[in-house]
């Protein structure tokens, strides 16, 4: 029986591995602790905003800010600069994916969650767009944050209610681009009553209490407002760490606040419904494409709670006084109360700062870094309070952001990279297609990878922010978010299915798979075949462009010295390959600095 080759490929792939590790550790301490032999003294004689200054400082901002630098991105940042280039990007137009799923509904064609990662990939990645053969998607800054953003306010396709409705789910990561750059209070408006997030944590429907038919509100969603969305459970001082008396942390609510928020938010349903369907709407059929599934839900007043006293959140100054909202109100009028005094609060500000940098540039942000940030969310400059712009700018534009890697605590500096945006920024760097600007990943990312966007595995995400590897990550009390989907089923899907792709799916191959039209294929010939002459040049690009110029010099001689043994067959993608999947799959490069 004939082996299948992937099998063959993969196991002395991973002997390669094991053998390269091998051989590095005798050498490990020897090359210290630093990631890179950084340009000293860079960092404290040109303002932060100035640069970039190199192709390597290029390179590391847009691995931070965007799905991953690319050669043309780099240069042109290196052009118009820090500055020129945020205000590009702010000014690009969004890319969103509802309209792709209608194109491929026009086609006479089924629309699925799958259809919904098309767009996704294809916004993400900056991909040609069928649906729309002119456009470039180039809002990498605004993806990029939807991204972070889908990774603190969750839904997930996963819930049954929404695992048929790829247009809820596609319109509820829209409405998290599109918000962006705005403000925190009108993304937390825009979240509550989106009805992917009614259906995820059962808000659509909800009902004031009735004694008779044993009814109370249901508290779903008003508990994860607070803990996961605003405040957390702890309050806490500007710089992220908690507020303590007589040395114990002192909690941000109590189950009364759940409570009256619970009584607050009722009587929001589906925008079809009506007050005499009020009690079926929720377990009626919506049809995918209709605008109940992604248009906010609509109030209706003869299931809101009017008569009860909502006690909401206490803290100096808070709105309404005491935190107490008067029973009388109608729905609509307790709802903007009632998010007026959570997005005033003063936890938010460090709250979603610390949450923001964890997902663009650290898991451990210094007490001051998160300050920063903070006092920005609390004042732009402008006394406008939650402005996320200003915030995003602030983050990675912050002197930690830049010049982080390079400072104290430097071993304690960045964060494990999210499996699936490897792949992400593979893509990026090797021009792929399609045939026919489709996309078919045949398989689940989250079987391979451990997540799909939007497709976690409960509100908390695929990862909690708070997570400590045991070990001494945790000894040392730090936190590693992206470790805890490093599971031992992940640690070796992830590198296979990089192997798979890598060596499979590129322009020009004869696997049987990659004939399908809809297949991503890597364009290496008009990328990197032409370094694969001289090892040391195709390093150093990859380098850059995957590691932002990190690489230490032991593991740019060993990989240089393998890419020296392989001849320079197929015009230079033996080479491509090999160097690609070694890199992706290394120590170094799993760890963002």
């Amino acid at each position: 029986m004939q082996t299948d080759p992937l099998v063959v490929r993969t196991r002395w792939r991973r002997r390669l591995c094991a053998v390269l590790l091998a051989c590095a550790a005798p050498f490990a301490q020897a090359q210290q602790a630093s990631h890179r032999p950084d340009a000293i003294w860079r960092h404290g004689f040109e303002a932060v905003n100035a640069g970039p200054f190199t192709d390597a400082e290029a390179a590391r901002f847009l691995n931070q800010a965007t799905y991953g630098a690319t050669l043309a991105d780099i240069q042109h940042l290196r052009q118009v600069g820090y500055e020129g280039w945020f205000a590009e990007q702010f000014a690009e137009t969004p890319s969103y994916q509802a309209p792709y799923l209608d194109w491929v509904r026009a086609q006479n064609q089924g629309v699925y969650q799958q259809q919904r990662l098309e767009a996704w990939l294809i916004n993400s990645i900056g991909l040609y767009d069928p649906s729309n053969p002119p456009r470039v998607h180039k809002d990498q800054l605004r993806q990029r944050v939807a991204f972070a953003l889908s990774e603190i306010f969750v839904v997930s396709d996963q819930n049954p209610g929404l695992l048929l409705q790829a247009w809820s789910t596609a319109s509820w990561y829209d409405m998290l681009a599109e918000n962006a750059f705005g403000s925190y209070r009108d993304l937390l408006e825009d979240v509550t009553l989106h009805p992917a997030m009614g259906v995820y944590l059962s808000m659509v429907g909800n009902r004031k209490p009735d004694a008779a038919l044993n009814i109370r509100p249901d508290e779903n969603y008003a508990r994860e407002i607070l803990q996961l969305f605003s405040i957390g459970l702890k309050q806490l001082n500007l710089d992220g760490s908690p507020v303590l008396v007589n040395g114990q942390p002192v909690p941000t609510y109590n189950q009364n606040t759940v409570r009256g928020f619970a009584h607050v938010f009722t009587g929001w349903n589906f925008n079809d419904c009506s007050t005499g369907e009020y009690p079926d709407c929720v377990g009626e059929y919506h049809n995918p494409w209709e605008s109940s599934v992604r248009d906010a839900m609509l109030p209706f007043e003869a299931y809101h709670d009017t008569t009860t006293t909502k006690q909401l959140l206490v803290y100096p100054n808070a709105q309404p006084p005491g935190g107490v909202l008067a029973p009388g109100g109608t729905a609509a009028q307790e709802l903007d109360v009632a998010l007026d005094n959570i997005a005033a609060h003063p936890n938010v500000g460090p709250f979603m700062s610390r949450l923001l940098i964890q997902r663009l540039v650290t898991s451990n942000p210094s007490p001051a870094y998160v300050a920063r940030v903070a006092g920005v969310f609390n004042n732009n400059g402008a006394g406008v309070r939650g402005d996320l712009r200003a915030v995003v700018k602030a983050i990675l534009l912050d002197p930690e952001a830049r010049y982080g890697y390079s400072g104290t605590g430097a071993d304690r500096y960045g964060k494990l990279r999210e499996p699936l945006l490897k792949l992400v920024q593979l893509w990026r760097i090797t021009a792929p297609r399609s045939v026919n600007g489709r996309i078919n990943l045949l398989i689940d990312p989250s079987l391979w990878y451990g997540q799909t966007p939007l497709r976690s595995p409960s509100v908390f995400n695929f990862f909690r922010p708070t997570f400590q590897q045991p070990g001494e990550i945790r000894d040392l009390g730090l936190h590693s978010p992206e470790f805890q989907i490093a599971t031992d089923t992940m640690l070796v899907a992830t590198p296979n299915d990089i192997d798979w792709r890598i060596f499979y799916f590129y322009i020009g191959s004869t696997y049987s798979y990659a004939q399908d039209p809809d297949q991503l294929l890597m364009d290496y010939g008009a990328t990197l075949n032409p370094l694969a002459g001289d090892p040391g040049a195709l390093v150093d690009r990859l380098n850059l462009l995957l590691m932002s110029g990190q690489m230490s010099p032991f593991m740019r001689n060993t990989l240089v010295t393998r890419l020296n043994a392989l001849s320079n067959a197929n015009g230079g993608r033996d080479r491509v390959q090999h160097a690609l999947y070694l890199v992706l799959n290394s120590p170094e490069y799993s760890i963002q600095k």
